[in-house]
């Protein structure tokens, strides 16, 4: 295994540095500390932002010093946030990023809650407040953030000595995914939930395939509708927008204008219907032509949110407009039932990142991982939901890769897990997580079928919000 080898190597080295120096009676006689936050802050460059209590764990919120540019570490340092759930340096870790922010507050990942571990949880680098001042954009690619998150593992694996997963949801599924590619040895296994693959970004049509037949028509028919009357309906519903931007201060420089603003939200509706709601959510969409214009207002309001095209609600993700821009690729799809009704289209990312800020796409760098996956996939596992617009286009392992997954929870949206999936594969999932972990019970050995997640479910720190960095309105976005 490699990380037999690497606690070979690590030991290696420390035999040798002691056997080089000289130890004096004083630090002799001075035991190391014992307690965790003395060793995690016994690190160079981690410092102490807050501790917080948790019954069974001790969490940390810390700030690590990080190269701008990995390439050239000389050339100016930020300071990144992460926060630890500490459960037990015998204990299995689980390395957690949502590709956003990170949540301040203890919250489990799904793998963290199956192995009984410890989580570790970065911030994207260039998210605030992880962000370099003056901002380079151009430090701000996948590898980079691989870098930002290899960097930290290596600092931390001394302290948590067993073996790691890396894990995340969309973006931060995107960012498991990243991570091994560039740094395949560090971890011993990834689980990514509903990560998109956009290898060719020129190419959408997987999309509008799935647009048209998710659900049921009855369904797909009343979304569009709703959009049709929203863009039909466009002068007395944006005179409602200028009123809501002006009440709550908002403006539109990035965007352009309200009108495109308003648009954009419209466009996403039926995307970001199917994201984050369940086929049975569409008994309380109201009937688009006998809706008042309150209605309609309040039904797109309450699934794309009016405020995220303002600059007040893009600025949050900057970052992750300018990575689809440059690198990630994003979806654009037709929607012809909009025909005559829409006048921009799906907007591209360059429409909501500020204009200071330079683009260029890079086509290479989704295709370079799309195939690094098909080939030399080892012990990665994708989970996707049925009903969810971002698993049309997905990662898929390939027959020569080893001991690789694809599941996909029937019914499920883009809070598709392990635990929505059919018994079998329930199983199964759980099973080979445990193993990667090295903590999967004898009886799970013997019959996989009896595999289960080692600790019961907590609300508290189980529950979705507040874990994966996202708390902005829902839009489209993965």
């Amino acid at each position: 295994m490699r990380k037999t080898l690497r606690r070979l190597l690590t030991l290696a080295v420390l035999i040798a540095t002691v056997l080089a120096g000289t130890v004096t009676a004083t630090a002799a006689a001075t035991p190391q500390s014992t307690d965790i936050l003395d060793r995690l802050l016994s690190i160079k460059g981690m410092s102490l932002i807050e501790e917080k209590p948790y019954a069974g764990y001790r969490y940390f919120v810390l700030n690590y010093t990080q190269p701008v540019d990995h390439r050239h570490p000389s050339k100016g340092t930020f300071k990144q946030r992460l926060t630890v759930l500490h459960k037990d340096t015998d204990r299995p870790t689980v390395f957690h990023t949502s590709g956003y922010g990170v949540s301040t507050n203890p919250g489990r990942s799904e793998p963290t809650r199956i192995i009984d571990g410890n989580q570790v949880s970065m911030e994207y680098r260039f998210f605030t407040p992880s962000r370099p001042q003056p901002a380079d954009w151009s430090k701000l690619d996948i590898w980079q953030a691989a870098s930002d998150q290899h960097r930290i593992f290596q600092a931390l694996d001394a302290v948590y000595p067993k073996r790691w997963l890396s894990t995340g949801g969309s973006k931060g599924g995107m960012t498991a995914t990243y991570y091994e590619r560039f740094y395949p040895k560090d971890m011993d296994g990834v689980v990514a939930y509903v990560a998109p693959n956009d290898v060719v970004n020129k190419e959408d049509s997987a999309y509008d395939r799935f647009l048209a037949t998710v659900g049921t028509k009855e369904c797909r028919d009343k979304l569009n509708n709703i959009q049709r009357e929203a863009l039909i309906r466009r002068a007395p519903l944006e005179e409602k927008y200028a009123a809501y931007a002006k009440e709550n201060g908002y403006t539109f420089d990035t965007v352009g204008s309200l009108d495109k603003a308003y648009e954009a939200v419209v466009l996403d509706f039926t995307w970001a219907f199917w994201q984050y709601s369940l086929l049975a959510d569409c008994a309380s969409i109201p009937v688009a032509k006998s809706a008042t214009d309150e209605e309609i207002w309040n039904v797109v309001d309450g699934i794309s949110g009016f405020s995220f095209y303002t600059d007040q609600g893009l600025s949050p993700y900057t970052p992750y407009y300018y990575q689809a821009g440059t690198e990630l690729g994003s979806p654009d799809i037709a929607q012809p039932h909009l025909k005559g009704l829409s006048r921009y289209g799906y907007q591209p990312p360059r429409n909501f990142v500020p204009r200071d800020i330079a683009m260029k796409f890079k086509p290479s760098s989704m295709r370079d991982v799309d195939s690094w996956v098909r080939k030399n996939a080892t012990r990665m596992m994708y989970v996707y939901g049925e009903n969810d617009p971002w698993g049309a286009e997905r990662f898929r392992p390939g027959k020569g890769t080893h001991d690789s997954y694809v599941f996909t929870a029937p019914g499920a949206n883009h809070g598709a897990n392990v635990a929505g999936l059919k018994a079998d594969d329930k199983a199964l999932a759980t099973a080979r997580i445990l193993e990667w972990a090295n903590v999967a019970p004898a009886s799970v050995q013997a019959d996989p079928a009896k595999a289960k997640a080692l600790t019961a479910y907590d609300a508290r720190l189980d529950g979705q919000d507040g874990l994966d960095g996202q708390d902005g309105p829902r839009t489209l976005r993965p």
